[in-house]
């Protein structure tokens, strides 16, 4: 099974109205604008979106909006992970699988497995669907890091393996992924930032933040990127590069959802433990994104 998921995927925010219940036009407007901009595949509920915080049903309802307004036009991902392996088994059994191409599935957290524990958990997902599943590898938020060994054996394993969302932050342990990949598996950049070195060193894509607000500049630079067109790829990447670090600077969404408000998509609302970020980041946020649009 080849990977499908290449280029400018994007991990979708969950808009919120005042009253914290899903903002249906916001999301549909969200859609529309990644559709319009050039984004290549849709995430929905990542951690961008929100999702420890949103219940089954929730998500479900997001999903069903995302799809309707996608109405087929690009493949969508949904994200399936967590730390308890047989609920994750159980939902990928149940679940209706009509309106997605793929899962997305974190790598453990907080339990902190061994690397066997990763490989035994991705086999039981592996084993519960035929779906197309990317591995995410994100050591900040998991606090253990999925080694080199463990993902190149999850790919050699299991055909529905068909790529990682790779976000450790190490250029020489994506490069040795990049290097041992087999035919089928692909890299993909889990950090905005590092995404055209990665492309660069022969990943297929990214799973982005900032092309929530940003795609059209953030998939031109992708789209440069994997056609060896590396001016106009640099150009845009440092385009994006200020505002990038700034959506991060207090939180995700709580930054990229400023810029989205600027862009007439929806309100900066959040669920809490997340709250918004401060007026003097806020103001910086309005500045860039401005100007951006601008450019």
């Amino acid at each position: 099974m080849n990977n499908m998921f290449k280029g400018a995927g994007v991990a979708l925010i969950t808009p919120f109205n005042a009253d914290l219940t899903v903002d249906e036009q916001g999301l549909r407007k969200l859609v529309r604008l990644q559709i319009e901009g050039g984004t290549d595949f849709l995430v929905v509920q990542g951690t961008t979106g929100e999702n420890p915080v949103l219940s089954p049903e929730e998500k479900a309802h997001v999903l069903d909006i995302v799809a309707d307004e996608n109405n087929g036009e690009l493949p969508i991902v949904f994200g399936v992970g967590g730390n308890n392996t047989m609920a994750i088994v159980n939902q990928l059994k149940n679940m209706n699988h009509d309106a997605i191409d793929g899962i997305l599935s974190v790598s453990p957290y907080y339990n902190k497995p061994t690397q066997e524990g990763i490989y035994q958990h991705f086999k039981a997902i592996a084993e519960a669907t035929e779906l197309p599943i990317i591995l995410y590898n994100v050591p900040g938020r998991t606090s253990s890091n999925m080694s080199v060994e463990t993902t190149l054996r999850l790919a050699r394993e299991f055909d529905n393996v068909v790529a990682i969302k790779e976000a450790c932050g190490d250029l020489d342990q994506i490069m040795q992924l990049i290097q041992g990949a087999p035919e089928g598996f692909d890299v993909i950049s889990g950090d905005d930032n590092l995404t055209f070195p990665m492309i660069v060193s022969g990943a297929q894509g990214v799973i982005s933040v900032s092309c929530n607000a940003f795609p059209e500049v953030f998939s031109t630079m992708v789209k440069a990127a994997l056609s060896d067109d590396n001016e106009t790829a640099r150009e845009n990447h440092y385009k994006l590069f200020n505002i990038t670090n700034m959506m991060f600077a207090e939180g995700n969404p709580a930054g990229v959802k400023v810029c989205l408000k600027e862009r007439g998509i929806c309100e900066t609302h959040l669920r809490l433990p997340l709250v918004n970020v401060s007026a003097a980041l806020e103001a910086k946020l309005i500045e860039e994104t401005q100007a951006i649009l601008k450019s």
